[in-house]
């Protein structure tokens, strides 16, 4: 990193940016449960996402499955043949 010429604020943010995602991905976005592991309230968490440019509702949108007429059609026709043997049942 140093010899790439990123600065030591710019390495901490992107760390901060990186942990706190993976802590939030591990709780599925639930802030009260991350900031407990993270050692701090949850207001300090808001905060912190607010500060690093984080949009809470992205994030929690970000791990939801999508919709089923978002999902890709390949999905469907995997699921066809076992509607079909299970009719045939």
């Amino acid at each position: 990193m140093h010899s790439a010429g990123i600065s030591y604020a710019d390495a901490v943010r992107q760390f901060k940016k990186r942990y706190i995602l993976e802590v939030l991905a591990h709780h599925k976005g639930n802030q009260c449960k991350a900031a407990i592991e993270l050692g701090m309230h949850r207001n300090t968490l808001s905060r912190t996402l607010a500060e690093l440019d984080l949009d809470s509702v992205q994030i929690r949108k970000g791990m939801r499955r999508p919709v089923m007429s978002e999902r890709p059609a390949m999905v469907e026709r995997l699921r066809m043949p076992l509607a079909v043997n299970r009719r045939q049942i």
